[in-house]
């Protein structure tokens, strides 16, 4: 089994072939082991509350949308509600649906000098399969991780 470290360095060396801004990038099972392994690493899903509401949720993940449903308005907000909830000096780790928007947020939070901003790729829910679809071939529900329906 890997270890944590090596877990990490995986990230980070992907951080740098994707020419990243912040910290790391981590697949979803990485992504659960650093969690449950890094002393105070912080979840943060960035998905909207309609997306939260309707598809599912990461237990014990703080959630602030970085944009607002139904127009996906950036939330004029989303950087106050990260330093009061969450600690800079920790690793903090995003996901969304797909991992885009939780690229951009890892992004405002490197440029508001959180030290260890991660992005967890392929989201909530991964890309959409062959008949549209999500949550089917890769993210975090398809690895088979934590999560509730409301």
């Amino acid at each position: 089994m890997e270890t944590l470290e090596s877990i990490l360095e995986k990230a980070r060396q992907r951080a740098s072939e994707m020419n990243l801004s912040y910290k790391g990038a981590l697949l979803p099972m990485e992504a659960y082991r650093v969690l449950h392994e890094s002393i105070g690493a912080q979840l943060v899903d960035v998905r909207t509350r309609a997306e939260l509401d309707w598809v599912g949720c990461v237990p014990g993940a703080k959630e602030i949308e970085l944009r607002t449903y139904p127009g996906m308005q950036p939330n004029p907000d989303f950087l106050g509600q990260l330093i009061k909830q969450v600690d800079k000096q920790l690793p903090v780790l995003f996901i969304c649906r797909s991992g885009a928007r939780s690229s951009r947020a890892a992004e405002i939070a490197t440029e508001a000098d959180f030290k260890e901003s991660y992005n967890i790729l392929e989201g909530f829910e991964g890309d959409k399969d062959e008949k549209g679809h999500r949550g089917k071939t890769g993210g975090w529900k398809a690895a088979g991780l934590p999560w509730e329906q409301s």
